[in-house]
């Protein structure tokens, strides 16, 4: 009998390793699975306070973004804050209930237990569980994350929303100021900007954001943020102390390249990113120390080689797909230790999406970025579209943007791609597809179907096939009959 518990087996990368065991299970001489989550009302991050209700809102801002900025319109559409949160809370609900529901049948399975208390080590893989002393031979700590509050001075004496808050704000301050520019900021910004109102100034460390892809990615964010939303992004800017003002707003001392600024605002916003959610499980009576490099990459601890890491809890890489392959990954390596085989290490192929811009200007990454693959001392070819290139993004309102595509140069293997344009997002499933089978970018079909946007996309890989001194191969027609029926 191999015995494994789960801590927090409702949230995304806790469901997936329960299922990847009791898929394996016939390759064990038997499994006991105790799953322990005492989550209210219970679906895991995602779901409940992350990407999903996020989008929902998102897509009501987007809507009236659109229409404001279309002059073939008359008037512009309010948006109601009360609509927009009941419907959110009435879809994440039945997402949530059938995430629940999933673990409830796993649970109704033979040797499958389900406890709904908190749980805290009192020993290495000792777990204290609703007073009971449980003792498996395998632990997965799967308890995702939790907002990262910045050590400032003065932050404690300020009143704060971090990303969940907004989520169920309906009503807005007249001003803010924001922390934290990253992935949340970028997308929730605009959202207060277009639907609250809200007057905001940004506080950006560096030169721009997504400093870990070109300039120009970041230099158009700004762009469109300035000019589009009415966002003021103070750049090369660190915060260094809070104070409350006398009528309860919030007041930050900065220093902008040498220079003190004070700005003042009616609250503040703290999208600061997420770390680890472990406060609670009394790591200090175990081996383990969560310190940088405390999760190997089988997910493993590098402290106790039974004790399992994943999701957002390991502080790797926290986005939902990755939770769940790392989820799939670690119940693959319970059972090959168990069988004495050795741990294969998880290796992700980055793939995310940023919705800035509300989604209208989605930033897309797959693979490798012109910097990474540098790093690696491929040669590479690397080209680059603007979305104005393309007639059909000036058609669809939002000529605003630009695409990256990089090629080995010997192979012609298609590396990455980065976008930050309309339908990015939808184009990424694509770009993953050739990145992660490692196609010839000269293989892919050259069939252009005008008038839409992923003709982007066409142009990038013709490109690179004119760089590689080649033309693209063409699907002939006979091929094109052929793929038609």
């Amino acid at each position: 009998m191999v015995h494994v518990a789960i801590v927090g087996a409702y949230g995304s990368a806790g469901v997936a390793v329960a299922d990847g065991l009791l898929e394996r299970s016939a390759e064990l001489s038997e499994l006991e699975l105790t799953l322990i989550d005492d989550g209210d009302p219970g679906g895991g991050l995602c779901i409940l306070r992350g990407c999903m209700p996020s989008k929902e809102v998102l897509s009501a801002a987007d809507h009236r973004f659109r229409a404001r900025h279309d002059d073939r319109l008359e008037g512009v559409p309010e948006v109601d804050p009360e609509a927009v949160v009941a419907r959110k809370d009435d879809h994440i609900s039945g997402f949530a209930e059938h995430r629940r529901g999933h673990v409830h049948e796993l649970a109704d399975r033979e040797n499958v237990e389900l406890i709904r208390e908190p749980a805290r080590f009192v020993d290495d893989r000792v777990l204290e569980v609703d007073g009971r002393r449980i003792e498996p031979d395998y632990v997965v700590v799967a308890t995702g994350s939790t907002l990262d509050v910045p050590d400032l001075s003065g932050i404690d004496e300020v009143d704060f929303s971090g990303s969940a808050d907004v989520l169920d704000a309906t009503t807005f301050p007249d001003s803010g100021i924001v922390m934290g520019f990253g992935y949340i900021g970028l997308e929730l910004a605009p959202y207060l900007s277009e639907v609250g109102g809200v007057d905001l100034t940004v506080i950006e460390h560096d030169d721009h954001p997504l400093d870990e892809f070109e300039p120009e990615y970041g230099e158009t964010i700004l762009e469109l943020y300035r000019e589009q939303f009415g966002i003021e992004v103070l750049t090369n800017t660190d915060e260094k102390r809070l104070e409350r003002t006398n009528d309860g707003g919030v007041r930050l001392y900065a220093d902008r390249e040498g220079e003190q600024r004070v700005l003042e605002a009616n609250h503040l916003y703290c999208f600061t990113g997420r770390r680890p959610s472990l406060d609670g499980l009394a790591l200090e009576n175990t081996r383990l120390e969560p310190v940088e490099g405390w999760v190997e990459p089988t997910m493993q601890a590098s402290a106790d080689d039974r004790v399992f890491v994943v999701g957002d809890a390991n502080g790797r890489e926290p986005i939902l797909h990755v939770a769940k392959e790392q989820g799939f990954a670690a119940a693959q390596n319970v059972v090959n230790h168990v069988r004495n085989v050795e741990c294969e290490p998880y290796a992700n192929v980055p793939h995310h999406v940023i919705f800035s811009g509300l989604g209208t200007y989605p930033f897309a990454r797959i693979g490798h970025t012109p910097e990474t693959a540098a790093e690696t001392e491929m040669e590479t070819i690397v080209v680059t579209r603007e979305a104005s290139d393309d007639g059909v993004f000036k058609t669809k309102g939002h000529p605003e943007g630009r695409a990256t595509l990089i090629v080995d140069a010997d192979g012609g293997t298609v590396l990455g791609f980065q976008g930050l344009h309309l339908h990015a997002d939808v184009m990424a499933k694509t770009m993953q597809v050739l990145v992660e089978m490692k196609v010839d970018v000269r293989e892919v079909p050259k069939r252009a179907y005008h008038p839409t946007t992923p003709e982007i996309l066409d142009g990038l890989l013709r490109e690179a096939c004119e760089e590689l001194g080649e033309e693209q191969d063409c699907v002939d027609d006979t091929d094109a009959r052929d793929l038609a029926l």
